[in-house]
This record gives structure tokens, C-alpha cells and sequence, in this order.
């Protein structure tokens, strides 16, 4: 029994002993394996770590290398653009290129000029069958031994665009100027078309508003100025005062209806008293007002040689009127190109005072007509209405005549205007003939033949 009991035993510890190394064995076989997965999910995680921060780490280096890149094409192209992008001439610069071409005398209507910096195209505006036409009538006015004038200026211009067409004249005393800049010449009865503008606007005047003057229609006495109705008073209209240019009528609104701060402003919102910023730049014209009653007067009809304007000035005058009020700045350059070809400076229409209401122009339209179909252009322009050329036109216009201070030379003045009846087109004109003792041929004689000439074409 003994004997079996141990035989038992050794059995039983032998079977537990092995089965104690198998369940140990695959427990540490499961470690290895746990080990093994760890081993292999760490170095994964390690790589996939290294890739993420290798990927971080160069990114921003392919960015600074990219950004870099491009600022450096972008840096050439800005060079490159700086360098072929063109140096635009500003007015001032354009005179100085300008101021020595002879444009009253020339015949052509583009230049070439040379600096030391770049040679230069310019384009103008010049009408040049209009120029040579008026060029001609220079020629010959300077031949001339009786009827030569000491000065004349004539002014041609688009009343729409403020483009100068044609632009000629001379000046005995100084062959060197442009009269047609100058500003020292008496506005005589022109100044008409600011007071009348400034009745009808402010007074309500319409042409057939009813006015009264005693005397001489062309004379401004004192005695005059007074309102008094006996047996020496004429009636007349406004219309026809504006067309005769009678200086009571308006000698009388400027003093008792007007008065000085009227007279002011709308000298002022035609633009007196200004440097206009045209190519050639010119000063537009003088006007002043003082306290003294009478010289309101005269001022009011523009019997005086205190009120001076340019004769450029006076076109501007017109292309208010036939603008419903707008009055346009003058262009002579039409565009200016540098050696490249590249275009450096290019005229831009403009207008430069708005100086009445549009209702107020459309009276003053039909104020300057009645100047040449019933007024003192009446002579001038007798027969239109079977010429070819002049019957398909609206003509206005208005005169003026004054002595200088010296009571030598007799300026005599004409601006008007043209317009097609059919194409609407327009063209401002203004002409002053400075006669010396001999009147020869006159302001109004000559806007005649250049309307004739102009749209005959």
C-alpha cells in the first residue's frame, strides 16, 4: 500500500510539474508575443513620428524657397514695369516744350520738337485749311500801305470741346507776341453779354422786357442814367438794346437795376480776373468795380478801358452762351507722343466755369442772333439768307468799338458764333481789329468770311 501511495505521488508531482511548465511556457510565449507587437507598433510609431516631423521641417523650407522665388519675379516685373511705364507731361511741362513753336503763323498742325531729354510728336487741333485761309488774309494785311491795322487777333474754336481750329494774327509793335493771348484789350460792349446774362437771370429780362433812354443810342452822359419818361424818352426792348448796342439802356441797368456786387458776381462766374490753365496759359481779362456810381454805368455798357479782356477770351465768352451756360477751356494740343510712340500727355475736354443757367443762354442765344439779323452786324452779314453756305447756319454774334487810352488806335470787336442747322455743330469765333487811322476791313467782315470758309468745307 505504502509502495502505491508513493508510485502516486511521484506520478501526480511529475504530471503537475509538467503541467505547471506548459501553462508557464505559454504564458511567456504570450509575453514574447505581447513584446514582439509592442516592439513592431513602437518603431512604427517612431517612424510615422520622424515622417511628420520630416514633413514639417522642409515644408516651411519649400515655402521661404517659393515666397523667395516669387518676390523675385515679382521684383522683375515691377522693375520691368517701372521701366517701360511712361512719364506723363503735366500742362507746365507741356508749355515749356511748346512755348516756342509760332502757332499764329504756322500753317501745319503737328510739330516735332528736340530736347536734350527725348524727342517729341505733338498733334494739335489746327483746322489747316482754316489756318492757311486766315494765314492769307494776313499776307496780305501786312503789304498793305492804307487799312494796315497795328493789331489783330483772330480766335477760332469747337464751341463744345474748347479745341482751338485756327489761332492767327500780328502786332505791329511787337512781332514777337501773341495777340491772341494778350489781355490788355478793351472789352467795349462784349461786356454787353455779362450784363445782359446778369439782367435776364437776376432781373428776369426777356427780349421783349421794355426799356427807356434819352439821347444818343451810342453816348453815356450822366444826364442819361436818370429814370425820367417826357417827350425826348425812346422806347425800345431789350432785344434790340442788345443788338444796337445801346449804352444808356445798359449804362442804366449796370448803375440803378444791377449795382456793384451783381456786376461782381457774374463778372466772376464768367471767369474775369483768372490765369486760365490752357496749354499757352493767358490771363482771361480784368474787371473791377469801384464806389463811384457813374463808373457803374460805364462799366454796365462797357464804355471804359478799365475792363480789358483776351481775344481767346472772348470765344470763351460765346461757348458759354451756346453751351446752355457752360463755358469750355481751351485746347490747342490735341496729344503728344515721345520717341517710343507712347502717348505722354493727351487733352481732355473741360469745362471751366459754369457761368449761367441753361435757360438764361437760350435767351442770350437769341439776344446775339437778332445782333445779325436786326443789329449792328445788320450791314455785315446782309444776304445770307440766299448764300449757300451762311443760309444753312444760326449766326449770333456781338460787336463792340472803343478808342485805347491815347485815343490812337480803335479797337473794334466781334465774337459770335456758328452753328450747322443739320449737324449741330458749333464753332465760337472772336476777332479784334486794332485800326490806326485808316479803318480797313472790319471785326465782323472778317467772322463773315471764316464762317463761309469753315463749314463750305
Amino acid at each position: 500500500m505504502i509502495q502505491v501511495k508513493n508510485r502516486d505521488l511521484d506520478t501526480y508531482k511529475q504530471e503537475n510539474s509538467w503541467r505547471n511548465f506548459q501553462s508557464g511556457s505559454i504564458i511567456e510565449k504570450k509575453k514574447k508575443n505581447i513584446f514582439s507587437k509592442f516592439k513592431k507598433t513602437t518603431a512604427l510609431f517612431l517612424i510615422l513620428l520622424i515622417l511628420i516631423a520630416g514633413v514639417l521641417l522642409v515644408k516651411p523650407l519649400l515655402f521661404d524657397n517659393q515666397k523667395t522665388l516669387q518676390k523675385s519675379n515679382d521684383n522683375t516685373v515691377e522693375s520691368q514695369t517701372h521701366i517701360e511705364e511712361p512719364i506723363y507731361l503735366s500742362k507746365t511741362q507741356l508749355n515749356s516744350i511748346i512755348n516756342k513753336i509760332d502757332f499764329i503763323t504756322t500753317d501745319k498742325n503737328i510739330f516735332f520738337v528736340d530736347t536734350p531729354e527725348e524727342s517729341y510728336k505733338i498733334t494739335t487741333s489746327i483746322d489747316v485749311n482754316l489756318q492757311e485761309f486766315l494765314l492769307s488774309k494776313m499776307d496780305r494785311l501786312k503789304t498793305l500801305t492804307r487799312g494796315k491795322p497795328q493789331r489783330i487777333a483772330i480766335v477760332v474754336m469747337e464751341a463744345d470741346t474748347g479745341k482751338i481750329i485756327a489761332m492767327t494774327g500780328f502786332d505791329l509793335a511787337d512781332s514777337n507776341s501773341n495777340p491772341c493771348l494778350d489781355s490788355d484789350y478793351p472789352a467795349a460792349s462784349i461786356f454787353k453779354i455779362i450784363t445782359a446774362s446778369a439782367a435776364v437771370q437776376s432781373l428776369n429780362y426777356n427780349p421783349g422786357t421794355q426799356l427807356y433812354f434819352n439821347g444818343n443810342k451810342y453816348t453815356l452822359y450822366k444826364r442819361q442814367l436818370k429814370d425820367v419818361k417826357n417827350k425826348y424818352t425812346y422806347k425800345i426792348s431789350f432785344s434790340r438794346a442788345f443788338a444796337e448796342s445801346v449804352n444808356p439802356v445798359f449804362g442804366k441797368i449796370g448803375k440803378n437795376y444791377l449795382g456793384r456786387d451783381r456786376l461782381d458776381s457774374f463778372a466772376n462766374a464768367f471767369g474775369f480776373n483768372k490765369n486760365v490753365d490752357f496749354e499757352l496759359p493767358f490771363i482771361s481779362g480784368s474787371f473791377k468795380t469801384d464806389d463811384k456810381k457813374y463808373h457803374l454805368a460805364e462799366l454796365g455798357c462797357g464804355f471804359n478801358n478799365d475792363t480789358t479782356i483776351s481775344p481767346i477770351f472772348g470765344a470763351m465768352l460765346t461757348s458759354a452762351i451756346v453751351n446752355s451756360g457752360n463755358m469750355m477751356l481751351p485746347g490747342i494740343v490735341e496729344h503728344v507722343t515721345n520717341s517710343d510712340g507712347t502717348i505722354i500727355y493727351k487733352n481732355e475736354k473741360t469745362e471751366y466755369v459754369s457761368a449761367i443757367e441753361p435757360a438764361t443762354a437760350d435767351i442770350m442765344v437769341k439776344l446775339m442772333q437778332q445782333t445779325i439779323s436786326k443789329g449792328t452786324a445788320k450791314k455785315t452779314f446782309r444776304g445770307t439768307s440766299r448764300d449757300k453756305v451762311l443760309s444753312k447756319l444760326i449766326i449770333g454774334g456781338k460787336t463792340g468799338s472803343l478808342y485805347d487810352k491815347k485815343h490812337i488806335v480803335k479797337y473794334d470787336w466781334f465774337t459770335g458764333f456758328g452753328k450747322d442747322n443739320k449737324t449741330e455743330k458749333t464753332i465760337a469765333l472772336s476777332i479784334v481789329v486794332g485800326h490806326r487811322k485808316y479803318i480797313g476791313t472790319r471785326a465782323p467782315t472778317y467772322a463773315k468770311m471764316i464762317l463761309k470758309q469753315h463749314f463750305k468745307l
